[in-house]
């Protein structure tokens, strides 16, 4: 489980093919290693993945067919979000973060507003009814308020701290991002269906 807060920028320096998927090495950018083993768990851009090796600086995961097929951007070279798995102990300063990736949306609007950013994002119809605003999601990893729901679209400002700790500072009109949509919505809705 995890928080949404970023806690380092990384790259995926290394994607090889594996049995049933990929294996990819992480370079992990300031996220610090030493407590970090073989078998904990690494939100990689939302997606939680295993820690299968590890270097100095540096550590790998497989990715399966299945984390392939619904998240964007596992699958090659690039800047990722990275965040260690919660332990009990520690501040929950976003909210709770599965690392189960619902989907992939995709950013139809990046606006400046001063100093911040308007991010508007389409999201798969079938993930538009669990987003509401002022309730929480998670693109990229990153823990986000919902500020406008328009259909299947949504908007979420990006303050300037998160534009410089993440890699939404990037994103431009077109890209592909993972989803995912706060828990709670998903249990409320199975709990009023019966």
């Amino acid at each position: 489980m995890f928080s949404g807060i970023i806690a380092a920028v990384g790259s995926i320096s290394r994607v090889e093919a594996a049995k049933g998927g990929r294996r990819l090495e992480i370079a992990a950018g300031k996220l610090g290693l030493r407590d970090v083993a073989v078998g904990d768990s690494i939100s990689v851009n939302g997606a939680c993945l295993t820690v299968v090796k590890r270097g100095k600086g540096s550590f790998s995961v497989d990715v399966s067919r299945e984390t392939l097929r619904c998240t964007a951007g596992l699958d090659r070279s690039g800047v990722v979000n990275l965040e260690k798995a919660l332990r009990l102990s520690d501040r929950l300063d976003g909210h709770l973060v599965l690392g189960h990736v619902d989907g992939v949306g995709k950013v139809t609007k990046v606006e400046r507003l001063g100093a911040n950013r308007l991010l508007r994002v389409r999201a798969p119809a079938s993930l538009a009814r669990y987003i509401a605003r002022k309730g929480s999601i998670a693109v990229q990893g990153v823990s986000l308020t919902v500020n406008a729901v328009h259909g299947t679209e949504f908007e979420v400002n990006l303050i300037p701290h998160t534009l410089a700790v993440t890699t939404l500072k990037d994103l431009r009109a077109g890209d592909r991002v993972n989803l995912e949509v706060d828990s709670l919505a998903r249990y409320a809705e199975r709990l009023l269906r019966r």
